[in-house]
């Protein structure tokens, strides 16, 4: 199974679209929010299954502010972050994936990306292919694939 990750794309499809392009025949999309009214557009580009959640900037957004699901055999949860704090310190936003015994965190806010991989917990964030603040200022994404029995390899990825 491969699974797009983006964030904080800002209502800009132009990244977006060279990503869907570069990573044709994804399984399923996952955008962390502050999509900014664009819920739209990638429900028309994006043709696999998708999960959106809410930012801080999508305020007329009707989209969840979180959400769980199954992805394979690994239980995920995904937000924006900005409700936990991961500007200043991913710690919260860990405890509360323990707390929902999830094996996989997603978050996005930052703007910069993000991998722990412990043995029990994944805690990610893909960075923004709209405004980075890395170090480099290139917008990034993730990809994860997982294998049957559930083994997750992760690779980021930053648009040139």
């Amino acid at each position: 199974m491969r699974v797009l990750i983006v964030s904080d794309t800002h209502g800009k499809h132009r990244n977006l679209d060279r990503v869907l392009e570069e990573t044709a025949g994804i399984d399923v999309f996952i955008h962390l929010g502050d999509v900014e009214g664009s819920e739209t557009y990638i429900d028309a580009v994006v043709e696999c299954e998708k999960h959106i959640v809410k930012g801080n900037n999508d305020f007329f957004s009707e989209l969840p502010r979180e959400e769980e699901f199954l992805l394979g055999k690994k239980r995920v949860f995904i937000t924006h972050g900005h409700n936990y704090h991961v500007s200043l310190d991913p710690e919260m936003i860990k405890e509360e994936g323990r707390a929902r015994k999830a094996d996989i965190v997603m978050f996005g806010h930052t703007h910069r990306p993000y991998l722990d991989v412990e043995d029990d917990i994944t805690i990610l964030n893909p960075g923004s292919l709209s405004y980075p603040r890395q170090e480099g200022r290139k917008g990034s994404y993730m990809i994860l694939e997982m294998d049957e029995d559930g083994t997750c390899e992760y690779r980021q990825f930053y648009l040139e």
